[in-house]
Formats: structure tokens, sequence, C-alpha cells
């Protein structure tokens, strides 16, 4: 179901990132994810909720937002 917060994410089980771009155009790298939470997410209904709720200050991110060149 599309998001109205999150335009699309991005797991890398080899390095446990959860690269997340949002509307706005800010893109952020959650470390260490487990691979059961980036399942869960991929699956939950509401996107927003479940970052909200089961991502957002519970792992250590970095804002990568302006290192892209596109």
């Amino acid at each position: 179901m599309p998001s109205s917060v999150i335009r699309f994410f991005r797991y890398a089980p080899d390095t446990r990132e959860l690269k997340v771009t949002f509307v706005s155009g800010r893109l952020y790298v959650y470390e260490d994810v487990p691979a059961e939470v980036a399942a869960a997410f991929s699956q939950a209904r509401s996107k927003g909720s479940f970052f909200n709720r089961e991502i957002r200050d519970r792992y250590a991110y970095r804002d990568t937002t302006h290192d892209y060149v596109g």
C-alpha cells in the first residue's frame, strides 16, 4: 500500500542497513536493523505507522540526503 510519508525503502541484509527515502526527499540509513524488522516493515499495511512505532528512535541512523549527487 502506498505511503503518504515514505516514498520507498531498501534493505541490505549483508550490512543490515535499511535505507528509507521520504516523500520530502530526505534519505536516511538506519543501521543494524534485523531482517525480521525489515520484512515486517515491507509487509506492514501502514508503512508510516510501522516506521514510527518500530524503527524511528530505535536504531542509529545517518542522514545521507546530500551524500548523493543525482
